[in-house]
């Protein structure tokens, strides 16, 4: 980045220029997969959900009721597209739901 006074730049720039000199990233994307999950999925299946982690690739999300963990086991596919379109990147390559 260049010295102050040389030349301005936009807050977004400074922002993106932060988060990648302090490896900041994938810190956003655990907390906006948090957010995505309860936004796609709606508040029915939030309140049988107990955690939510990504871990590389992989998406784990722990839920309170085995039936609603089987019917959601269909959808596995559909699920991991819907949240990677709200995140409006391919991050989640696999679903485990315990």
């Amino acid at each position: 980045m260049k010295k102050r006074g040389e030349d301005s730049f936009s807050i977004g720039d400074v922002l993106k220029d932060f988060v990648d000199s302090n490896k900041l990233q994938t810190g956003l994307d655990k907390v906006a997969v948090q957010d995505v999950w309860a936004d796609v999925m709606g508040p029915a299946i939030v309140n049988y959900t107990r955690s939510i982690k990504l871990d590389r690739d992989t998406l784990y999300i722990e839920l309170t009721s085995s039936v609603l963990r089987e019917e959601l086991s269909y959808g596995r596919e559909k699920i991991i597209n819907n949240l990677n379109e709200a995140l409006k990147k391919d991050l989640i390559k696999k679903l485990i739901l315990r």
